[in-house]
């Protein structure tokens, strides 16, 4: 099989990509969120943005048909890529060893499973210092954020996202497209855009563009328990438009016991979700415990 891309690169183009997904009986599912990239210029920019250095070992989700994989052996000591449809988990590191040749498909370890079911205990090996992928849109904040939680060994990450979904992650506080995506995603990461991707690089096309963010693990909020500031967040942005006092009178037992703690915490009752960073939350989150407030009966989701 001929692989596209620069000298010594070993990367797929369409009609690579268009002949693996016929060997296999492949056809992308809306349901699975699948739209293959087929553009090798695209994935040489994607390992590049992700910056993968050589002692890195890479988590990747949804590595379909292995583009985006094959340009990010050569950079990585190792690829753990976690695949939900099986028929792509079990062709994938023969596709790998086929254009890339053993040595690299000796870098690749395949886990046909759901990403949101995995846990480090299930990545054999060196833990995972980066998350690289092009998620399914359907899924991608979900994925994001479990993972980050349950891979504390995650130093940094580049993922492929829908184009709204990358503006939310990477936006800050007062920013009108600011919200849960935005703040959880701060509790783990500095979070940045890496550009736009457009549609045309993918099989089957999107109607719409997809966006790449960037991000850099950093501590959170001191003295804060995570999912006690996530069941705040979740609270201040279920009825974004109504003050923290009111938004946060069912989390907190009352508008007024909403009021008292945030007024403890340091901020005002009338201001709103959107204008609060991932440290406020951390504080209200901080006042309630001190103040002993019930911190709503729903357990935060991830």
């Amino acid at each position: 099989m001929s692989a596209a891309g620069a000298p010594g690169a070993a990367l797929l183009g369409p009609a690579e990509v268009r002949r693996i997904a016929a060997r296999l009986g492949v056809t992308p599912t809306k349901k699975l969120g699948q739209n293959f990239v087929h553009d090798p210029n695209t994935v040489r920019r994607i390992a590049a943005a992700a910056a993968v250095a050589a002692d890195d070992v890479v988590i990747e989700v949804g590595p379909g048909l292995g583009s985006l994989t094959l340009a990010l052996l050569p950079a990585a000591a190792h690829v753990h890529a976690v695949e939900l449809d099986p028929v792509l988990a079990g062709a994938l590191p023969g596709t790998v060893a086929e254009v890339a040749g053993p040595a690299l498909a000796a870098k690749l370890t395949v886990r046909h499973a759901d990403a949101l079911r995995t846990a480090a205990a299930d990545l054999p090996g060196a833990p995972p210092t980066a998350l690289v992928a092009n998620l399914p849109y359907n899924v991608a904040v979900p994925v994001v954020l479990h993972l980050l939680a349950v891979l504390p060994s995650l130093r940094h990450g580049l993922v492929m996202v829908q184009k709204e979904v990358a503006d939310r992650l990477v936006a800050g506080p007062g920013s009108r497209v600011y919200g849960v995506p935005s703040a959880k995603l701060a509790w783990y990461a500095e979070a940045r855009s890496a550009g736009r991707v457009p549609p045309n690089v993918f099989w089957p096309v999107p109607r719409i563009d997809s966006g790449l963010v960037a991000f850099t693990r950093r501590d959170p909020p001191p003295d804060a328990d995570r999912r006690a500031v996530f069941a705040v967040i979740d609270a201040a942005f279920a009825q974004r438009r109504k003050t923290l006092r009111a938004a946060l009178a069912g989390w907190a037992g009352s508008p007024a016991a909403a009021e008292a703690v945030l007024r403890a915490a340091g901020i005002a009752p009338g201001a709103r979700g959107e204008q609060l960073a991932v440290a406020d939350f951390a504080a209200v989150s901080r006042a309630a415990a001190r103040a002993d407030a019930p911190a709503g009966a729903a357990a935060p989701r991830e």
